[in-house]
């Protein structure tokens, strides 16, 4: 018997992380005797662009195919009272856990695409859960659900990718991280274009490493298991490593950027792809951002490629009225004294 277990938004915004989370459960499941799981922990990214998204906005699903109905009441059981004692406790933390036996239907799938790119009801989530006998539960703010449920939807039969995540010990958080960065950029070196987005080139900045105070020591992503396990033996680090695990992921695939709209369609909040023509040639503000307009046979919107994108602006510098173009980013919702504007990704 299947049965997926959906966690999201057990983490704050300054601590905590729904992976840790997710990788210590596997461990107190493999204790009570759980341990044929029928994939890696999956981790998925969600719309970039929802609000009151958590840091990474990710959610994990765990898969296991399991003996009794009996197994299933079990699993429940241990992970409801694991994640009650160990969330973040946090105001704006809310986590969400679904549990659905068997299968998953193609409705659950479509939920999970459109949770990917656009702001999903929480109704609509308690709706499809209901209609589908998947079990939801909550603490504090029900809209965790809507994670936990995506993430058992987006089985990732399509394009993936993995991240191997180690993690810290209980006395190092909130530390610098005590890593050898020579060690970066010789694995960086020896495993592109494998693995991806280890260093930013134009700062020298090292990207596996977060900035907070969280749990995770680095982060590798690639393109199989093999090879984001290899990657980890190369990097030396002057800390103890609690523990680490491997997921099998979204990131790295631009599975949000996949809807196509009309400029007259873009909604607050989305990730989306739009077609037009340059209307106004691009312009620098004082703080270094790229804008320009774009229009369609339905509208106008501002597009902007800001600083911290580098050399990308000079593309967008290059633009003139009349180019015809294809963007892909995000829209957040304007203040009521400025315009609607796409944040460029592409």
């Amino acid at each position: 018997m299947q049965l997926h277990v959906g966690l999201d938004d057990t983490d704050s915004i300054k601590s905590g992380c729904t992976t840790y989370i997710t990788s210590c459960l596997i461990e107190v499941l493999h204790k009570k005797g759980y341990t044929n799981f029928l994939d890696y922990p999956n981790l998925i990214r969600l719309n970039p662009n929802i609000p009151w998204k958590t840091r990474g906005n990710g959610a994990t699903c765990l898969r296991l195919n399991l003996k009794a109905k009996d197994d299933c009441r079990d699993v429940e059981d241990v992970v409801l009272d694991f994640i009650e004692k160990n969330f973040e406790r946090d105001s704006e933390t809310n986590p969400g856990i679904a549990f659905l036996e068997g299968d998953v239907p193609i409705v659950l799938k479509n939920f999970s695409s459109e949770a990917l790119w656009r702001v999903v009801d929480v109704d609509e989530a308690l709706r499809i859960a209901g209609n589908i006998k998947c079990k939801v539960y909550w603490f504090n703010d029900v809209k965790g659900i809507v994670g936990a449920l995506a993430a058992i939807g987006e089985t990732l039969d399509g394009d993936h990718t993995y991240e191997v995540l180690t993690y810290r010990k209980i006395e190092n958080r909130g530390k610098p991280r005590r890593i050898d960065l020579n060690s970066v950029w010789k694995m960086d070196k020896v495993t592109k274009p494998l693995t991806y987005n280890n260093i930013d080139y134009e700062t020298g900045r090292i990207l596996i490493t977060p900035r907070g105070g969280d749990p995770v020591l680095y982060g590798i992503r690639g393109e199989s298991f093999n090879i984001v396990k290899y990657a980890m033996r190369l990097i030396k680090v002057y800390e103890p490593i609690e523990r680490w695990t491997i997921f099998r992921s979204n990131q790295g695939t631009d599975a949000h950027l996949r809807k196509i709209c009309k400029i007259c369609e873009a909604k607050p909040y989305s990730s989306l792809i739009l077609e037009g023509y340059v209307s106004s040639q691009p312009s620098i503000t004082i703080g270094g951002h790229v804008i320009f307009k774009l229009k369609d046979e339905t509208g106008e919107i501002y597009c902007a490629a800001y600083e911290p994108t580098g050399n990308f602006r000079n593309i967008i510098k290059n633009l003139i009225v009349g180019d015809r173009v294809r963007v892909y980013g995000g829209l957040r919702k304007a203040p009521p004294i400025t315009p609607k504007t796409v944040n460029l990704e592409e």
